[in-house]
């Protein structure tokens, strides 16, 4: 008999139609009871943590889901979290560097229609959710649409669809089909899991525009210990405007900038263009390279929490976790996975 925790959040799947709207008020004992029993083999309890759409979510929620499971994680055989769809990816790449090397299941699920309507996928999510924390796949993990997909690599690509998560730059870890999990790709993981317990909130993001100003960046510079700038195609910044000069001021101070892509496949390659290269060659700033944006955040978070030593900054941030970016461009020799 496996035993498994859920951890109900809010969300969607948690919702009930307000006059203003969709609001999260079923606990997460009531999404148990929505799925009339649950597999043979399984005995799950519920703990209602939070209450929110995944709006309202916050780093400091993700360190109190991260407290949650360290607390019981040595009664149970793996971790269930309902949660909203629109920053879930921020919560399973945040939870994968909070929780790593993991050897039980964490599993995040969530619903684009509330449990309590029709034409709901609530109850097909939260019962595939409960089958993948019940199996031997280890780490962070999020299940939607019959699909497994790695924390780190997960983005939301749809707005409405069931379909609404795809997996970014990585292969989809399994897939779950009439009742069995079917496992891809197998996390590495260690004996024991590793608990981080801080995260530094001041990392900004700067989506380019075509005509952006340069002031714009220098007021995210003034307020943040990192800051990261999506940019276009393989990367670069404007040429004029002094967006070049900004990074180089920021960067002798000995802060961090980092620079992705806002294409979501394929990644970035500073030394394509000139308006990268001199970047990656003259001030070194980090490069995402097939990273998602969700985890160069929450990955920045959790090493500023660490340390603000730009080297080890850098180390840190090159150092694959869960996979987040390939070891062959991160130039270490990486965390590595095992296929089934």
């Amino acid at each position: 008999m496996k035993r498994i925790l859920l951890i109900g959040t809010g969300g969607t799947i948690a919702s009930r139609e307000t006059g203003d709207g969709l609001a999260p008020e079923l606990t997460a004992s009531e999404l148990l009871a929505g799925l009339s029993g649950v597999e043979s083999g399984v005995r799950a309890d519920a703990v209602e943590l939070l209450a929110l759409d995944s709006t309202n979510i916050e780093p400091r929620h993700w360190l109190m889901i991260a407290a949650c499971i360290k607390e019981n994680y040595v009664n149970y055989d793996g971790f269930v979290i309902t949660h909203g769809t629109d920053t879930l990816a921020y919560t399973a790449a945040a939870l994968s560097y909070l929780v790593r090397e993991s050897p039980k299941p964490i599993v995040l699920t969530g619903a684009q229609r509330p449990m309590g309507v029709d034409s709901t996928d609530s109850r097909e999510n939260l019962r595939d959710a409960l089958l993948c924390a019940a199996s031997d796949m280890p780490g962070v993990s999020i299940v939607f649409d019959h699909k497994i997909l790695l924390g780190t690599r997960a983005k939301k690509t749809r707005s409405k669809s069931f379909s609404a998560f795809e997996s970014i730059n990585y292969p989809d870890l399994g897939v779950i089909r009439d009742g069995a999990v079917l496992p891809f790709i197998r996390q590495a993981c260690g004996a024991e899991p590793v608990f981080s317990e801080g995260l530094d909130t001041q990392v900004a993001l700067l989506k380019l525009i075509p005509g952006v100003r340069r002031d714009v960046l220098d007021f995210l510079f003034e307020r943040s210990d990192a800051v990261v700038i999506e940019s276009f195609g393989v990367g670069g910044l404007p040429e004029a405007g002094g967006f070049f000069e900004s990074v180089r001021g920021w960067m002798e101070r000995g802060r961090v900038a980092v620079l992705t892509t806002q294409v979501e496949n394929e990644g970035s390659d500073l030394t394509v263009y000139h308006v990268g290269h001199r970047l990656k060659r003259e001030l070194g700033v980090l490069e995402a390279y097939d990273m998602t944006t969700e985890a160069v955040i929450a990955k920045l978070m959790w090493i500023l929490a660490k340390t603000k030593n730009p080297t080890e900054v850098e180390r840190l941030f090159y150092t694959p976790v869960a996979m987040d970016m390939f070891p062959r461009r991160a130039g270490g020799d990486g965390c590595g996975f095992a296929a089934y």
